[in-house]
């Protein structure tokens, strides 16, 4: 899974990004303390930055200028200056892309799925974007479910569910956590739409050829 470092100093908007890119199954984090931020993304070590320009202590021009001194991380400026100066400024400092807010969510996941493809890092990521279990894999960049050859698409709710189930491949998985995930990525979901959501995975799985996949514990939960 590609690890994106969110660094913005607005917390409304940190959250917001955040949320979005765990909603988009990347794993985010943020700098809230910007003090010595190049040593916190050395220690990070993050596939892709989102970077604001107006930020306290060292601006986000002159941040990205000391990164690119120790690293070629991709770095995507997200920022409300607009003018055609500052983007040039900021590409000029090491930027690979611009974007002003407000932002429009599909364009910036475009734009930061396009960005990691450049940069190559489509590859360096990949194993870690597919899992697998009992001979099936799950593949979170394209919602995919593929088993002896056969693929199946997957909706959002179903491929959140997937990964519950098969980054804990083996074990049992309580209802209350899929759900609480689920909730947690505000993505509506009751014990009902959870049932319902599962006879679709069943289904599908069924449709390239896997009947026994999903094990339901009753009383507990579901395993792999």
């Amino acid at each position: 899974m590609y690890h994106i470092l969110i660094i913005e100093d607005d917390t409304d908007i940190r959250s917001e990004l955040k949320l979005m890119l765990e909603n988009a199954l990347y794993h985010a984090d943020s700098i809230e303390n910007f003090t010595d931020v190049p040593a916190q993304v050395q220690a990070l070590s993050p596939d892709l930055i989102l970077l604001d320009i107006q930020l306290p202590g060292l601006d986000g021009l002159s941040l990205c200028r000391e990164i690119r001194k120790t690293k070629d991380t991709p770095v995507i400026f997200v920022t409300s200056r607009s003018s055609s100066m500052d983007e040039l400024n900021g590409i000029m400092m090491g930027g690979d892309d611009y974007i002003t807010k407000p932002y429009v969510t599909p364009i910036l996941l475009a734009r930061i799925a396009a960005v990691l493809k450049r940069s190559g890092r489509e590859n360096a990521a990949s194993d870690s974007c597919i899992l697998t279990c009992r001979g099936c894999r799950l593949n979170l960049l394209n919602s995919t479910l593929t088993c002896s050859g056969k693929t199946a698409e997957l909706t959002k709710n179903e491929l959140r569910i997937c990964w519950n189930l098969f980054s804990r491949c083996g074990e049992i998985v309580p209802r209350e956590d899929i759900i609480d995930d689920l909730w947690d990525n505000q993505i509506f979901i009751d014990d009902n739409t959870l049932s319902v959501n599962i006879t679709r995975i069943r289904s599908k799985l069924r449709e390239i050829g896997v009947d026994d996949l999903i094990e339901t514990k009753r009383g507990q939960g579901y395993r792999i």
